[in-house]
């Protein structure tokens, strides 16, 4: 299938899409801020409160760097201490597997049908996050999304998470495509765009249902921004 969208001047003409690397949290699913309840609980422990200044920076912090991995992301807030950073990390993770099992994550609309359309059309679906292979393998399942798509893969099966090239370069590898120019990248979070343009990424969209703006997506050098995953395929023939 071939993508509508002209690419900005001085850009590869575009090819044919064979490949669509989707960002979970934000992009096709929501946990209704439920993150940053794990986040909360995770720091506690560690003398960073609930309303104080060090808590509003580090959620701060959180929410602007969450499309990196979640690992990377505390040994930046705990850059004096790696076992503190690790520590918390394994806090986090395990207070999200709880949102999980509660059932406090849901797709987002139109996510499993615009899975379905691109596959449908011949173009692969490599879902992507920032979290542990345990965590995502625990979000797939809660979903029922196990086999929904073609591969799914997270920093650790890559190398690095957001916002370097490395999950969707895996995913090119992975799926035995010809040229990184096949591939769609869609996301909610600066870091997914800044990951999508390093690897050359023919077409990079953004989402406007995760934590950032439409216009920090684009000011990160996003092709196009839709208001979410359903309007995806319209995109594509528009």
């Amino acid at each position: 299938m071939s993508f509508a969208k002209q690419r900005s001047e001085g850009q590869a003409p575009a090819s044919e899409l064979r490949l669509a690397v989707l960002d979970m949290s934000g992009t096709t699913v929501t946990d209704g801020g439920l993150v940053e309840e794990a986040f909360a609980g995770a720091v506690a422990p560690e003398g960073v409160l609930r309303g104080s200044e060090r808590f509003h920076t580090m959620l701060e912090y959180f929410r602007e760097n969450m499309g990196l991995s979640k690992i990377s992301v505390f040994q930046n807030l705990f850059s004096d201490s790696p076992e503190k950073a690790e520590r918390v990390n394994r806090s986090f993770e395990q207070g999200y597997d709880q949102v999980i099992s509660a059932g406090g994550l849901q797709a987002i609309p139109g996510a499993e049908a615009t899975i379905d359309h691109l596959r449908s059309d011949g173009i692969k679906v490599c879902l992507s996050t920032g979290f542990a292979r345990h965590t995502q393998n625990s979000m797939l399942e809660s979903l029922g999304w196990m086999g929904l798509a073609d591969l799914s893969l997270c920093p650790a099966d890559a190398g690095r998470g957001g916002p370097y090239p490395d999950i969707i370069l895996t995913a090119v590898l992975a799926l035995d495509l010809a040229d990184v120019r096949q591939v769609l990248v869609l996301g909610d979070t600066t870091s997914d765009i800044q990951s999508g343009l390093r690897s050359g990424a023919s077409l990079v969209v953004g989402v406007r249902t995760g934590v950032h703006t439409e216009a920090a997506l684009r000011v990160a050098g996003a092709h196009d921004v839709v208001p979410s995953v359903a309007e995806l395929p319209t995109l594509l023939v528009g």
